[in-house]
């Protein structure tokens, strides 16, 4: 049988070398780790529509740009996740966790202090790359 494959945006919120994490809830998949905010991409929405919906859902920011930095996909064995990852540093608001959640701003240079699912491994490189880390 074929695994869905779970399409989510994904917002790496960036602002004055700072990044925005949130920690995920105990009792969600990969609960306890850390990831960079979004949410699943509906049938027929935009993955920049499904950013800004979620972001505003999630962290409480009105997303205004954003940038592409990758497309990953990941196959956690319960369920794979295809996940388009955007630099969001044109925002409006004061981020943080909007439905509960834990949420805080990290240096750059402190991503590796904090566990995240296995997904967020590439990302973290690439943000490296991307700011020269």
């Amino acid at each position: 049988m074929t695994k869905k494959v779970v399409h989510v945006a994904v917002g790496v919120i960036y602002k004055d070398q700072q990044l925005f994490i949130c920690k995920r809830p105990d009792d969600k998949h990969q609960g306890g780790l850390w990831e960079f905010p979004g949410g699943k991409v509906e049938q027929g929405e935009s993955v920049f529509a499904a950013l800004q919906r979620e972001l505003l859902e999630e962290v409480n920011l009105t997303v205004n740009g954003s940038e592409e930095l990758m497309v990953i996909e990941h196959d956690y064995g319960d369920k794979c996740v295809r996940l388009d990852v955007h630099i969001v540093d044109d925002f409006t608001g004061t981020a943080h966790g909007a439905e509960g959640q834990q949420g805080k701003w990290v240096a750059l240079s402190e991503l590796d202090d904090y566990s995240f699912p296995a997904a967020n491994v590439e990302i973290i490189e690439k943000i490296k790359q991307r700011f020269e880390l």
